[in-house]
């Protein structure tokens, strides 16, 4: 039986006395683009960090293609890439030099990350600013630029909070377009995003969590489904189901 890309059991993680994950459990398979959508302070943001090892739940477990992300969290990484919402760059940098500097941290060979580095630069539009400092790059830019550093080394999951925020509809698309390419390849992309449009349209299946736990999952007829909501928009059921919850 082959090993989920992600596994989250019992996730919990609190702030105080405030719960930001709460018992929080999902599958994602092998090559498959999931969405998880919810409300601002649902816990969506919470939830990727903790795949990503960045910061620890409180109870639960996270496994990266059967790779624990707590008890083995340095091969766990090997395996993901992470892209926040507002990704840090090095503003004094240039692209072509980030992504040097990056592929060393990953180890990737120096023929390897400059293959790589050019090819991913051409695809998101970026390769005529190659030799121009971060610092005068627009947020759209700087997006794509995270991105490109987060697939240089191959990972087989891609973690990615929000995307599309502050590109152009030209710019998302190459993002958009990117992401199906990766994924008719064989990698798990898990994203949460605001823009219900891009979810309905690239997710094969879509998870929305509430208050920290997840409240509805499955394909989007699965979901209009449980909503009653037969041949509805995402945006239709989303807003019924997590009213519901409210509720």
């Amino acid at each position: 039986m082959t090993s989920p890309a992600l596994q989250i059991d019992n996730l919990t993680k609190a702030y105080g006395s405030a719960l930001a994950v709460d018992r929080l459990s999902m599958r994602v398979e092998p090559g498959e683009f999931y969405a998880l959508l919810g409300p601002n302070g649902a816990g969506k943001t919470t939830t990727l960090r903790i795949v990503a090892g960045l910061i620890a739940p409180d109870v639960g477990a996270v496994r990266i293609f059967d790779t624990d992300v707590v008890e083995q969290p340095e091969a766990a990484k090997q395996q993901l890439a992470y892209v926040p919402d507002d990704p840090p760059l090095y503003a004094k940098l240039t692209p072509l030099e980030y992504l040097s500097f990056i592929a060393g941290l990953w180890g990737v060979a120096s023929a390897d990350a400059q293959r790589r580095g050019e090819e991913l630069l051409r695809t998101l539009g970026l390769w005529e600013k190659a030799e121009e400092r971060c610092e005068t790059f627009s947020r759209g830019m700087k997006q794509k630029l995270a991105l490109a550093g987060a697939l240089l080394h191959e990972p087989r999951l891609l973690i990615l909070d929000e995307p599309l925020t502050g590109l152009d509809a030209h710019a998302a698309r190459l993002v958009k377009d990117l992401l199906n390419d990766k994924v008719a390849c064989g990698v798990t992309v898990v994203l949460t995003t605001h823009i219900l449009e891009v979810a309905e349209r690239l997710a094969r299946r879509i998870g929305i969590i509430q208050r920290g736990r997840l409240i509805a999952e499955g394909p989007l007829d699965a979901l209009r489904e449980q909503s009653g909501q037969a041949g509805a928009s995402l945006e239709d059921v989303f807003l019924e189901l997590t009213r519901e919850r409210s509720a």
